[in-house]
Parts: C-alpha cells; structure tokens; sequence
C-alpha cells in the first residue's frame, strides 16, 4: 500500500520524507517559503509580465507542486494588484477581453502520480505548529524542527482549487483512499476534501472554461464559500492551463515540442537522482527552452552547473536575501539575465573532480548505472580533489 510521510515545516506548510530516496521533498524552514526564496523571487516575474501576457513553465519533479502552486500564487497577487474591479471585470481602466488576457500554461512532470493527485489538498498554511512531531522516527529532520518558524508566504485559498478543478478527472481510487485515510487527516483540507467530494457528487466536468464559471458563480450563491467568489475572479483574468505528465522526465522532454520560459528543477539531488542532473539532459532542457528563458534549481553543485556550462549555457547563482546566502543556481541562453555571476571560487571548483557530471548518453540508464560510471569516471580523473583545491584557495 502506498504510503505518506508528511509532516509540518516551519512555515505552517506541510512537508514530505522519502525513506526510498533517503531525502526529504522540502526544507524544514518551510516548504512553501523554500519555493518562494528558490524559484518564484530569483525569477522576477514581476519584470516579465511588464512586457510579456503569455508563459510558459516547465514543472520537473511536481512533488506536492508547491513551485506552481508558488507562482500561481505570485501571479495572482500581481493581478489583483494591477485590476480594478466593477461589475465587468477591468485591467488597466478598461474591459479585458480574451486577446488581452494573461496566458498561463504550466506543464508539470512527475513520475508520482498519486502525489500529483493529491496536491490540491495538503495544508500549506497551518497556524499552530507549537507541538510538531514527527508521525514517523528520523532524527535529521527533528532536529532541524527545532528551529524558530519562519512563516514568511501566505497561499492564497484559490491556488488549490484552481488546481483542483485541473486534476480532478485523474483522482483515481488509491489517491482517494489515503485523502480520506483517517491516518493522514491533520495534513489535508477538511474544505479541499469537502470541495472535492461536491464536485464528484454534481458530476462536474472541468472543460469549457465558461462551464466551469458558470458552476462556480452558482456555487457562490448557493452560499457554499466566499472562496469561490475569488476563483470565479481569477478565470476571468487569466486562461489558465495545466498539464500533467507521470512518465521519465527524460522520455517526456525527448517527445515535447514546447518551448518554455522558465523551468523548475526540483528533483532529489545528483547523488540519489543523477538521471535528471546530466549533461545529456541539460541538452534537453537548451533545446526546450527560449533563447530569454531560465532554468531555476536549488542546487549548488559544481558537477550541475559544469553540466550546464558544457550543455551549452550560461551559469549564475540565486542569492537569498532572508538567508542571506546562495542558495541555488540558474542556467540561461541570453547571459545578461544572470544577476549574480559565479565567483573566481566557483569557476575553480568546476575544473576540479567535484565539477565531473554525470553522463547519460542514450537517455535511458538507471540512476544505478549513472552512479557507478560517474564514481569510477572520478576515481580514474587527474584533475584536483575539491579538498586539496579548497585548501589552495583559503591560503591565496
């Protein structure tokens, strides 16, 4: 039976551990605020959509989906911001009409497909988390609890029904066994599972757009929530597009004629996950991507941003001013994009065996497979050790 290993990150949002994968899905400090700090702020959509009505975004590694679920969220709060509302919903003083209207097309990718189902309906937003505990043993993670809630970002309640109202046909019976699993009940929405099981009870049908409107106007004054009154707004908006895809992000990029704007990379790190960290996949991801796009990825690796580099790329770094750190990287085509360059530091570390990446030549090796030429691909290098180089570099 599949199971869940949940529980409430810092920020009052709900977090996941993977004992196959030996790795947790988020940072403790907050599930939702990590997407934020990682892939919403270092993008800067807010200078985007000054000149842009139209997105595309890649999702690899959807997980619960808090990196859409973050942009979402960013992207409802700038349209609020820049709408002035009457009866006839206005943007800019005057009537929006279909051509004028904000395009957004998220394509997420993630081989859980229970997860992915199950997205809409976690807490991301929990305001007493004094007494966390783990519902399962792992010190790691306790430990990291321990340190102060930070709570930064607030989820709008739309996001998830505006998710929901995407994913629903794919529910299927094993995802709603443990959404209505009285083991997991403090870490789902009583009002998302409430939500859900009207929709299936009316018989709804997410397509057309206008259907869905009409159905949620009339939910409205049926007095079923306010929330609606707030998704009803935002369709009106925007045209909102999500697409799910549950195979290898590899096979699924080989087979996409997409071009994206900007992509999240979320998957767990080189060394449990290297298939979506190579050099080869990175090949992918330049063809796939626009000549003014960005990729986005926690991670600092030497071995990912060489990758990157030799796939083609321009490689910076994504500094967070909360933590006052770097705390991941960016890979783009157009390098004045990059807001902070990789130091003198960084560029000695990629000529290094820690700059080694990993290689998947055919696209279709095992992580098992990956691993293991990649150790001996090390072991038989003459480059400099990451130790000896540091060394080096702290007495210059």
């Amino acid at each position: 039976m599949y199971k869940l290993y949940p529980y409430f990150t810092n920020d009052g949002s709900t977090g996941l551990f993977s004992p196959d994968a030996d790795d947790i899905y988020h940072s403790t400090y907050g599930a939702l605020s990590e997407a934020y700090e990682k892939f919403i702020l270092p993008a800067e959509f807010e200078n985007y959509f000054k000149k842009n009505n139209e997105i595309k975004i890649l999702d690899l590694c959807f997980g619960i989906g808090y990196n859409t679920k973050s942009f979402i969220n960013f992207f409802l709060n700038f349209i609020y911001n820049e709408t002035t509302y009457s009866d006839n919903i206005k943007y800019n003083d005057k009537i929006v009409t279909d051509n004028e209207k904000y395009k957004i097309f998220i394509h997420a990718v993630d081989t859980d497909k229970i997860l992915m189902n199950l997205s809409p309906f976690f807490i991301s937003n929990k305001n007493n988390i004094k007494n966390n505990k783990l519902p399962f043993e792992n010190e790691k993670i306790k430990r990291m609890l321990s340190k102060k809630p930070k709570g930064i970002f607030y989820l709008r309640e739309e996001v998830d029904e505006l998710l929901l109202q995407k994913i629903i046909e794919n529910i299927d019976k094993e995802s709603e066994k443990i959404l209505f699993s009285f083991k997991y009940r403090k870490y789902f929405s009583n009002y998302m599972k409430g939500l859900y099981a009207f929709y299936k009870n009316k018989r709804y049908i997410t397509n057309p757009v206008s259907k869905l409107i009409a159905f949620l106007h009339n939910i409205y004054y049926l007095h079923i929530s306010k929330r609606h009154k707030s998704t009803l707004n935002a369709l009106k908006l925007f045209n909102f597009n999500f697409i799910t895809n549950n195979n290898d992000a590899r096979e699924v990029l080989k087979n996409d004629n997409f071009i994206y704007n900007y992509v999240f990379l979320d998957a767990f790190t080189p060394a449990k996950c290297p298939c979506l960290w190579t050099i080869d996949f990175f090949k992918l991801l330049f063809n796939r991507l626009d000549d003014n796009g960005m990729i986005l990825t926690y991670s600092n690796s030497a071995s990912v941003r060489n990758a990157f580099i030799n796939a083609g790329f321009f490689v910076g770094k994504i500094y967070s001013d909360s933590q006052k750190k770097y705390t991941g990287t960016v890979a783009v085509k157009n390098k004045s994009l990059i807001k902070h360059e990789l130091s003198q530091y960084d560029l000695g570390l990629l000529k290094t065996k820690a700059g080694i990446f990993y290689r998947d030549e055919n696209l279709n090796a095992s992580n098992e497979a990956i691993i293991a030429a990649h150790k001996k691909e090390v072991e038989n290098s003459t480059l400099m050790s990451s130790s000896k180089f540091i060394k080096q570099y702290s007495k210059s």
